[in-house]
């Protein structure tokens, strides 16, 4: 998937179809000069329903349809014959998606199962033929209902990535380099920032065939929950994770500094970010030498109060047995 193919916010305007008309219409036969009513009732409008899909990773199929209307309901005719319903139209959305009233921003509703469908705008009921009408007084009615209208609604898809683990770390942390040695996920890898320009997913195989998914969030900077970098359009993806793995390098001026500022940057966005499981990961540590990484501990060890961390190398593939059996253990 290209970075231009990843699509996790789309506005759509959708309208159910409106309900057929019932009809008048009088039943008319060789020799029976004067039959009764026989209009049947119109066809319900279609609905417009949305669709879990969990083929689907992104909304980019979305990204053109700005306009998806269901079919009208069918008039009735007559010998009470009903009208065809009209088609229902299906989006089909990944799982996570979220939808939102676009005109007042309320939650809708959310899409976490593959097949479940949520109907979104209601289809107009048909209208009653005249057959209903009769009565003793009135033995021939000559009218029938209209059909209702549709339902017209303006709204927003948010993707929020499903993982169990988010990454989370400043640009040029190293969070690509650890996914692609961790998973089979194949990131773009470069030594500047904002190399990656959307969230990427990875599995990562655990023993006896155990498995969880960790999500590569695009580096968070100051000024992030306000909107500065990339940071506010994917801090949304960090709040289905169960688990937040924090990133720092072991050549950062000041890894307690870089946390600070991380959690802080998340507690803006949605104080809920701090109820998580934190682990933080050093990472770059093959730079280190036993009497480097004795004095950091020692610093780390103060600094963090009894918080986890562990010492990665991505490159050396040093730590990451490890780090995999303490994620393993947060995440159940």
């Amino acid at each position: 998937m290209t970075e231009g193919n990843f699509v996790d916010y789309v506005k759509i305007y959708v309208a159910s179809g409106k309900g057929g008309k019932g009809s008048s219409h009088l039943h008319r036969e060789k020799f029976i000069e004067k039959g009764g009513p026989d209009g049947g009732d119109g066809g319900r409008g279609g609905h417009v329903i949305i669709r879990g899909n969990e083929s689907l990773w992104t909304l980019h199929h979305l990204r053109f349809q700005r306009h998806i209307k269901a079919g009208h309901g069918g008039d009735g005719g007559s010998s009470r014959s009903t009208g065809a319903d009209g088609e229902d139209r299906y989006i089909d959305v990944p799982l996570g998606t979220v939808v939102k009233d676009k005109e007042t921003g309320a939650f809708l509703f959310e899409i976490t199962e593959n097949g479940e469908e949520k109907i979104l705008a209601k289809g107009g009921k048909g209208g009653l033929g005249n057959w209903h009408f009769r009565s003793s007084t009135n033995q021939t009615p000559r009218y029938a209902q209209p059909g209702i209208p549709g339902e017209e609604l303006d709204i927003i898809l948010e993707l929020k990535v499903l993982a169990d683990v988010g990454l989370v770390g400043f640009p040029n942390a190293g969070k690509s380099t650890l996914l692609s040695v961790l998973t089979s996920a194949k990131p773009k890898i470069g030594d500047y920032p904002f190399t990656t320009l959307k969230p990427n997913l990875g599995i990562v195989e655990y023993r006896d065939f155990k498995s969880f998914v960790i999500a590569d969030i695009p580096g968070i900077i100051e000024g992030a929950a306000e909107g500065k970098g990339l940071g506010h359009y994917f801090l949304r993806h960090i709040e289905r994770n169960s688990t937040l793995l924090f990133l720092i390098p072991a050549d950062a001026d000041d890894i307690k500094k870089e946390y600070d500022i991380l959690l802080d940057e998340l507690r803006r966005y949605n104080p809920e970010m701090l109820d998580k499981d934190r682990l933080i990961a050093i990472s770059k540590c093959d730079m280190l030498d036993d009497e480097l990484k004795a004095e950091l501990k020692t610093q780390l060890d103060k600094d963090f109060n009894g918080l986890p961390y562990i010492f990665i190398s991505s490159v050396a593939q040093q730590g990451l047995t490890e780090l995999k059996d303490k994620l393993w253990q947060m995440l159940n």
